[in-house]
């Protein structure tokens, strides 16, 4: 699909200007983009998070592709795309950056939404949590 202009999985800092970069076109009104950051606690106990971990499976940047040619064919998409980082990252780093351009601001955050909740949902894309009191969690896919 034409739409899809960037997905990958990398193992180096990711560049929001990169993927925004990625979806300008010329009949996009509209362009929503997300970015996902290492925050310094856990979204569910509130535990202090002092290292995380990204390991993906050799088949996630299909789905991730899967993903993104369902979301193309399901709304007005000009152009999508979606980066997810690998490996170690610290509090403050970019985790993922994904973006769409639609005609319309409506259309652009929809498919937006729809991108990172379906990613962050089906990619086999798994995190491993480290806390201040010194012990561990490894979160999957469902629950970044």
């Amino acid at each position: 699909m034409e739409q899809i202009r960037l997905l990958a999985i990398r193992e180096a800092p990711l560049s929001v200007d990169e993927v925004f970069g990625a979806v300008g076109h010329d009949e996009a009104g509209g362009t929503a983009l997300f970015v996902g950051t290492v925050r310094d606690h856990d979204g569910g106990s509130g535990a202090e998070v002092t290292g995380l971990g990204y390991s993906a499976h050799p088949t996630a940047e299909a789905e991730m592709r899967r993903i993104a040619e369902k979301v193309a064919a399901d709304y007005p998409v000009r152009a999508l795309a979606a980066v997810h980082r690998v490996g170690d990252l610290r509090v403050g780093d970019l985790a993922v950056v994904v973006a769409v351009s639609c005609p319309h601001r409506g259309e652009a955050f929809a498919a937006c939404k729809r991108l990172i909740d379906d990613l962050k949902r089906e990619v086999p894309i798994w995190k491993h949590q480290s806390f201040a009191d010194g012990t561990e969690e490894w979160v999957g896919a469902a629950g970044q």
